[in-house]
């Protein structure tokens, strides 16, 4: 099986910090979040993915192909961005008959995959939000999607569509991605992959949906910290330094250097920072920081 994770956004709501670094290349509890998807699908068996880079993609190359030599990894390059339902477009090439799995690049997850994988039927990862008019939210009859809207103004559902989405017949979905390339059918400006979906759905398509209760989103400095908050919990590592209280949970890389200090809780301090006569707490100091 193959993951289809497009990562072309240029990050803007996370600037000053993807001035420098992409934004899936940003650490959060000991990690960058794109590493958290691959060890993740890797886990479930799956070694392929199709990475659609744009914002500073050479860099976002580089890391994959060395930290995971053993992924076969097809970049595909989303030059002018048109939305999602464009970047699984560009991708086409690289889907064949067997299922793929699409992924949000900017969202960790932490769910159950395998019985999902296991599945005849497509299946679209939801959750019950406050606000749906932020995502594209599926409507249900009999445990089957009925409807797919996009960002609605008026949504009739909470169920969220979150980024998550295993798809069986994907000569299907490119066949509906690339009618709405060649007829120019865009909603809110661009090409939107829950389009294609919703066209899949009217030709005969059955689609069911999964919860993911853990979905954490790292799109925003707000939302990147609470992520951290979240993952620390499951996962921290503390180690004794002298002259250094450590409130856990933290991750504290090993090549980090501290010096009379207090760290924590929820702090994140990457490869090679320093932290010297600081207070730190709730905070993500990335690779090569220096707080002082």
């Amino acid at each position: 099986m193959r993951a289809i994770i497009p990562v072309a956004g240029v990050g803007s709501r996370l600037r000053p910090h993807t001035y420098a670094i992409p934004k899936v290349l940003l650490n959060v509890a000991g990690k960058p979040i794109l590493y958290h998807i691959l060890d993740k699908i890797s886990g479930e068996g799956i070694n392929e993915a199709t990475i659609i880079i744009g914002h500073m993609g050479d860099m976002i190359r580089d890391h994959l192909t060395n930290a995971y030599p053993k992924f076969k990894f097809d970049f595909i390059e989303q030059e002018e961005r048109h939305g999602l339902g464009h970047a699984i477009y560009l991708a086409k090439h690289t889907i064949a008959n067997d299922p793929i799995l699409i992924i949000l690049g900017d969202t960790i997850f932490d769910v159950e995959l395998g019985p999902v994988l296991k599945s005849s039927t497509s299946s679209l990862g939801v959750k019950m939000v406050d606000n749906p008019r932020r995502f594209g939210v599926a409507e249900t009859t009999n445990g089957h999607i009925s409807k797919l809207i996009e960002k609605p103004e008026h949504p009739t559902t909470n169920l969220a569509v979150v980024g998550l989405y295993y798809i069986t017949n994907p000569k299907l979905l490119v066949s509906c991605l690339t009618e709405l390339v060649d007829k120019d059918l865009r909603t809110k400006g661009e090409y939107q992959l829950t389009d294609a979906l919703q066209m899949m759905i009217q030709r005969g398509e059955k689609m069911t949906t999964f919860m993911v209760e853990g979905w954490y989103d790292c799109g925003k400095p707000e939302t990147l910290l609470s992520t951290n908050r979240a993952l620390l919990e499951k996962k921290s590592t503390s180690r004794q330094i002298p002259g250094v209280v450590i409130n856990g949970p933290v991750y504290i890389a090993p090549t980090a250097k501290l010096v009379n200090c207090i760290v924590g809780p929820y702090t994140t301090v990457g490869d090679n920072a320093v932290v010297n006569e600081s207070v730190i707490r709730n905070s993500i100091i990335s690779e090569d920081a220096q707080v002082h």
